[in-house]
Order: structure tokens, then sequence, then C-alpha cells
């Protein structure tokens, strides 16, 4: 059976001839089924042996979820009733990751839902002093550690399950040296 070409495929001939095409067409593979061999069907066969152990579905809490648009203006301008805050100056690393992520499951146990998490400015020009001489001032446990890895601590497992979303908070509670950090609902306990 031949098949009919529409009327003006000559003239459509023509115009993909006079074409240089932008990109050069990448060949295409043609796909043809392998000839299964004697060992392939061995690979496929169903095994004899024992069948294998359920393996437990760890549930991973939801992301982040960031926070609405009106909520997300209201701390912008400062406008958010803190109901919880928890300072972390003066602690170190790993101390602070344990107290922070302690403070936000028992924050979020009593229903809260913002709280202010305070890791301080680190390294500012601001609070610049030369008591010590600049060397003292510019000692790599001065650069703000806290305030740098807090972002990386909220995205942690541990600590998704408690927060919603964080934002830097407003220069009336902080700044740059404190984050709003909006929780999640309180579980529900079934009875």
């Amino acid at each position: 059976m031949t098949r009919k070409l529409p009327p003006d495929f000559e003239l459509w001939e023509d115009v993909a001839r006079t074409v240089k095409p932008l990109h050069k067409a990448k060949p295409r593979k043609k796909s043809t089924p392998k000839p299964e061999l004697a060992s392939d069907a061995a690979k496929t066969a169903p095994s004899l042996k024992a069948p294998a152990k359920p393996t437990t579905v760890r549930h991973e809490p939801p992301p982040l979820t960031g926070l609405d648009r009106r909520s997300e203006r209201r701390m912008t301008r400062g406008q958010v009733e803190i109901e919880g805050r928890i300072d972390l100056h003066g602690t170190g690393i790993e101390r602070s990751h344990e107290r922070l992520l302690n403070f936000l499951a028992a924050s979020r146990a009593q229903g809260l839902r913002m709280v202010l998490v305070i890791t301080g400015k680190g390294a500012s020009p601001f609070t610049r002093h030369t008591l010590h001489g600049a060397d003292h001032y510019h000692a790599p446990e001065r650069q703000g550690r806290l305030r740098r890895l807090a972002p990386e601590w909220f995205h942690e497992r541990e600590f998704r399950q408690h927060i919603a979303g964080f934002q830097p908070a407003h220069p009336r509670h902080g700044g740059g040296g404190a984050f709003y950090v909006r929780l999640r609902k309180k579980e529900r306990t079934v009875k």
C-alpha cells in the first residue's frame, strides 16, 4: 500500500534542503533487543533462597515548608510575637547543637509556634574593640560560627521534624545575630 503524500510535500522538501540546522543533530541509537543468553536466563530465574527480610522504612520528616508571604512580611518588619527564645552566646558548637535541638523540641511540645534563636553576630565592625588588639579580635573562634551553622542545622533531619521555616530576625530582635523560627504544630496524642 502506498502512502499518499500531501500536495505541498515537494515544496516542503525544497525548503528543508535550504535550511541550515542550528545544532548538529545527535545520531539516534536504534534500540534492538539483545538475544537472551542462557546465562542471562539463569540470572533472572527465581532463586530458591529464603525471602529477603522486610526492610524497615524510615520516614523522613517533611521538608522545611518555608513561610507564607504574610508571615514572612511580618517577620521582615519585626511584627511578630515571640513566644520563646534561646541565647547560644558563649556555648561551644556541639553543646549549642544539643541545646538548640532540645529547646526546639520542648517549645514545640508546649505548643509554641514562634521562637527566637540568638546566635550572635560574630566578627562585626560594629562590635570591634581594641582592648586585646586586632589580632585577638580576628581569631577563628570569633567568626560567627553559630550564625553560619544554625541554618545548616535547621535543615538536618532531627531539626526538620520540629521546624516549619526560619528567617533572619529584624534588627529590634537581634538582626543578623538571630533567627525567627516557626515551629510545626504540636503533635496530637492519640488516646
